[in-house]
């Protein structure tokens, strides 16, 4: 049986049930949906991390570090000291599982600081309720895709015995998939954008981090994407410039599932 191309994204666990489909599949609305997809995914994520870590602590300091100037917050952001302070907050008493979900906790950290300052969420609404019929009866959460070669499966059916670290997992998961294809359906340069940071190759230095935020500041980000697309593009301005010092807005689903299997 030949499948429809198609994206869509359910989610059925306690009294979380939304979901949508696309079927209109021109560049620019698979762009829209998939930013929606992520923008869905990534406010539940911390509330499936609260088993392993203080989410709460988490987000009470990120408010404190939000108030800073943008480089003293990025520099905060990095700083060993910030690493102590998140490390009781980490419900793990082995070194290597804990730097796993340290890992985790520093970018929910970033992304809930950074978002007094910069839009860490594209546009797009969130998916709120339920616009498609469930794929299955039980407990889950669902992501497929299917547009021309390009064919994605992810997909956790949750029960009694499901951490929920596995279902922030797979939520991450999905998120990285629509982080790596909304530049492509957007048509947003992200070559460019990292020609633009180009000259700086890491941020470290009070003098490197400013310099960084300038940069970031004033991006010419009409250059890089379509009008239609500007704000999304300006998160990606926002990712590239966060590498130069190893940080990231996005919960890596690797290190959850690493700390899954070892767990």
């Amino acid at each position: 049986m030949k499948i429809e191309d198609h994206i869509a994204f359910t989610a059925n666990h306690k009294n979380w049930k939304v979901g949508d489909k696309l079927l209109a599949m021109e560049k620019h609305e698979i762009a829209h949906f998939l930013a929606s997809v992520s923008n869905t995914v990534t406010l539940k994520i911390p509330e499936y991390l609260t088993e392993v870590m203080n989410v709460a602590g988490i987000m009470s300091l990120a408010e404190e570090i939000g108030k800073k100037e943008v480089w003293e917050a990025l520099k905060t952001l990095k700083s060993p000291g910030t690493s102590r302070k998140l490390n009781p907050m980490i419900f793990e008493e082995d070194k290597k599982l804990k730097k796993l979900l340290l890992d985790a906790a520093k970018a929910l950290l970033a992304r809930e600081a950074l978002s007094k300052k910069f839009p860490v969420s594209y546009p797009e609404e969130p998916i709120r309720e339920l616009r498609t019929t469930l794929m299955y009866n039980e407990d889950h959460i669902n992501f497929t895709a299917k547009h021309g070669s390009w064919i994605v499966v992810k997909r956790l059916i949750i029960d009694d015995k499901t951490p929920m670290a596995d279902v922030a997992r797979i939520l991450a998961s999905i998120n990285e998939t629509t982080v790596a294809k909304i530049p492509v359906y957007a048509e947003i340069d992200l070559k460019g954008i990292e020609q633009w940071f180009g000259d700086i190759k890491k941020a470290k230095s009070e003098s490197e981090i400013k310099t960084l935020v300038d940069k970031l500041l004033h991006i010419p980000i009409e250059h890089y994407a379509p009008k239609e697309f500007a704000e999304h593009a300006k998160i990606y301005a926002l990712r590239t410039a966060l590498q130069k010092m190893g940080l990231s807005i996005d919960i890596p689903s690797k290190s959850l599932e690493k700390y899954l299997e070892k767990s």
